[in-house]
């Protein structure tokens, strides 16, 4: 047979596609995305300030770097070790949850991950069959509905607005509602907009899923990170009869400035800790032992850096809030946890900037990006669009000058 005569190549049918449905169906990380394109830009010369990275701007403290040089001379760290967690930081674990959250568990329902995300992607992927619906409060950290949609599941968006201090009540969780719905995420204090739910309404939510037979995946890795007396209410213990339906994910990154050292970890019933642990040892095996070691010494040390931190961080959001809020257009709540602030800029859109129309919080970001040299992440990263989210865990004078931008550029709006 000759060349010319050779037969087509098939056809690219979805049974050939080079990249699984569900695989290409994941979008990337915005967070991420905005802060590697500020980081390149800044590599460049450009005097860019970002807003976008959701980390602490402080280095680890010092006690828990020296933990994990020590633990590097270990020849016990330079093995394997259970897929599930090093025990003595599962026992580790469950003090500080007792310690912090009043909310008393057997280190054999703590499970070690690759930090949060890990764990976000794996408790769905060990509670969610297909058909099975999350309801996703939004704003929503942009993680989320992309580890339900890989888990098989569907998520079903119930948003609320700054009239509501971005808190979802009780009636639209219910109105959200269907058959198919099996787990309800909750993350308070929240990333991207810092609401923290007073204790009551923690506990009207518990109150109203357990009644429906609803499972709470509760994110609480901000815990620490609240302000003017708010108080971060853990699910399980505010309805202690939920807890055998309910996951709570926390980890050592924002807590303890680790976001680099990637250690996770959630609690919860038996089986599903067991159904995890079973994921676990096949996709990645053990957490790095020498993070591991570190982890130990931040959750039994002192929160005297974490205090120091959060002081810091007070100062900032105070700063960040007011100077948004002098901008002609914009709405910004008083975030009481997190590092996030959450201005509203519907008001901007339709509008128009240096030539250009601002046809939604994507198209303001890059206005911002390119004519302030300013990263921001808009609010499309986290569900509708008419909003950017702002972390001010950043130096105070790169905090000032950069807002300062802003407010120079978007009073030039029309």
């Amino acid at each position: 047979m000759t060349a010319a005569s050779s037969p087509a190549a098939p056809p690219a049918t979805p049974e050939r596609r080079r990249v699984s449905a569900r695989v290409a169906g994941i979008a990337e990380s915005a967070t991420l995305a905005v802060d590697a394109k500020a980081k390149a830009l800044k590599a460049a010369g450009r005097p860019v300030i970002g807003f976008g990275a959701g980390e602490p701007d402080f280095p680890t403290p010092a006690d828990v770097v020296e933990a994990a040089v020590a633990a590097c001379q270990d020849p016990a760290n330079h093995r394997y070790t259970p897929a599930g967690g090093l025990p003595v930081l599962r026992e580790a674990i469950a003090a500080k949850t007792l310690r912090d959250s009043g909310w008393e568990v057997p280190p054999s329902q703590v499970l070690v991950t690759n930090g949060g995300k890990q764990a976000v992607y794996e408790v769905f992927a060990a509670l969610l069959d297909p058909g099975d619906e999350v309801l996703l409060p939004a704003p929503y950290w942009t993680t989320y509905p992309e580890a339900v949609r890989l888990a098989g599941g569907t998520a079903v968006e119930v948003f609320a607005g700054p009239e509501q201090g971005y808190r979802v009540s009780v009636e639209q969780l219910e109105a959200a509602r269907t058959p198919r719905t099996k787990v309800l995420l909750f993350n308070s204090p929240s990333n991207p907009t810092g609401a923290v739910y007073p204790p009551e309404e923690v506990r009207a939510i518990g109150r109203w899923a357990l009644e429906h037979g609803v499972w709470v995946v509760s994110d609480e890795i901000y815990e620490h990170l609240v302000y003017d007396g708010a108080r971060a209410a853990s699910m399980p213990v505010e309805v202690p009869e939920l807890a055998d339906t309910c996951v709570v994910l926390n980890g050592v990154a924002k807590t303890y400035a680790m976001t680099g050292w990637r250690v996770g970890w959630l609690v919860g019933p038996a089986d599903v800790v067991k159904g995890v642990g079973n994921l676990q040892s096949h996709l990645t095996s053990n957490v790095a032992n020498v993070s591991q070691r570190a982890a130990v010494a931040a959750l039994t040390g002192g929160l005297d850096a974490v205090a120091r931190m959060r002081e810091a961080f007070d100062r900032r959001r105070r700063t960040i809030v007011s100077m948004l809020s002098e901008i002609p257009g914009v709405e910004c709540p008083l975030p009481q946890g997190a590092f996030y602030a959450y201005p509203s800029v519907q008001q901007l859109i339709g509008r128009s900037l240096r030539g250009r129309e601002i046809t939604s919080s994507a198209a303001l970001a890059e206005i911002v990006l390119t004519e302030a040299e300013v990263a921001v992440v808009p609010g499309e990263a986290f569900g509708p669009s008419g909003f950017l989210r702002l972390s001010y865990a950043l130096a105070d004078d790169d905090l000032v000058e950069g807002v300062g931008r802003l407010q120079r550029l978007l009073a030039e709006v029309s």
